[in-house]
C-alpha cells in the first residue's frame, strides 16, 4: 500500500497535490550592456527602459509566490496553541499530551496546507491519539470533546488511517516506542499522507473546506503522547517550497 518517495511518482494536474512550478524567463542585463556599446546613439531614456525591463524579469522569478514553511511549536511553550478540556505541557522540548480527553489545536482556519510533525506514544502496550484537520472545534458545552471528522488516526494498529476517506489506509509503517514522522498535505478535496519517508496513501473526498488543526488527547484509554518538529506550510494557491 505504501511506496518509497520519489519512485514512480505520477504526473499531476494543476489542481493536484503537486502543482507544477511556474516558468519564468530571465532577461540578461549583460546582453543590453553589449548593445549599448555597439550602438552609442541609444538615448538615456532607452537605457532606463531596458534596465527596468531587466529588473522586472528578475522579479518574475522571485520566490515571493512560494509558500513559507513555519515552525508551529517552539519547544519552550504552548504559545499559539489552544488547550481544550485536557492538560498539556512542554517537557524536554516536546509537546506532551499529559492528561484527559480533549484537544490542543491551532485555530486557523486552514484550507490548503502541508502539516508536518513527529509523534511518539509513551505507553508501550496500547496507544491512541490523532491529528484532526479541516474540522471545527466542538463547543465546551458539548459532551464529546473531539470533532467528528477528519482525523489522521494514531491508534495502535490504525496509525495513519482516516476513517472518512476510503483510500486513506496505512499498514505496517508505525514504529512502536520510537519517533514517527508524518507529513499531511491537503489541497482542495484531495489529501496525501507521507509516513516515515513513504507515501502511505493519496485520497480524495474532503468536503469541509477549512478548519482547525488539532492534536487529540485521549490519555485515559490511549496514554500520553509526545509531539515535536511541528511545521505548517499554508498553500492557498501558492506552490510548495523546495525541499
Amino acid at each position: 500500500m505504501s511506496r518509497e518517495l520519489g519512485s514512480g511518482e505520477p504526473s499531476y494536474g494543476s489542481d493536484s497535490l503537486h502543482p507544477p512550478p511556474r516558468q519564468a524567463t530571465i532577461v540578461p542585463v549583460a546582453l543590453y550592456h553589449s548593445q549599448f556599446r555597439e550602438n552609442p546613439s541609444m538615448t538615456i531614456r532607452s537605457a532606463i527602459t531596458v534596465i527596468l525591463v531587466s529588473l522586472f524579469a528578475l522579479i518574475q522569478v522571485s520566490p515571493a509566490d512560494a509558500a513559507e514553511r513555519q515552525k508551529m511549536f517552539n519547544g519552550k511553550s504552548l504559545e499559539g496553541w489552544t488547550v481544550s478540556r485536557c492538560e498539556a505541557a512542554v517537557e524536554d522540548g516536546v509537546l506532551l499530551l499529559k492528561e484527559g480527553n480533549g484537544l490542543v489545536y491551532l485555530k486557523g482556519p486552514y484550507r490548503d496546507f502541508i502539516f508536518e510533525f513527529k509523534w511518539k506514544a509513551r505507553n508501550p502496550e496500547m496507544w491512541d491519539s490523532g491529528v484532526y484537520f479541516r474540522c471545527d472545534a466542538p463547543p465546551e458545552t458539548e459532551k464529546r470533546p473531539w470533532p467528528k471528522q477528519y482525523q489522521v488516526n494514531l491508534r495502535k494498529g490504525m496509525e495513519g488511517n482516516v476513517n472518512e476517506l476510503a483510500e486513506a489506509r496505512s499498514e505496517g509503517l508505525a514504529k512502536a516506542g520510537e519517533w514517527n514522522e508524518m507529513k499531511l498535505t491537503c489541497i482542495g478535496t484531495k489529501a496525501r499522507l507521507e509516513f516515515n519517508g513513504k507515501v502511505a496513501w493519496e485520497a480524495e473526498g474532503l468536503e469541509q473546506e477549512q478548519g482547525i488543526i488539532a492534536l487529540q488527547a485521549e490519555t485515559p484509554g490511549g496514554g500520553q503522547f509526545e509531539f515535536k518538529d511541528i511545521y505548517l506550510t499554508e498553500l492557498d494557491g501558492k506552490k510548495p517550497p523546495k525541499e
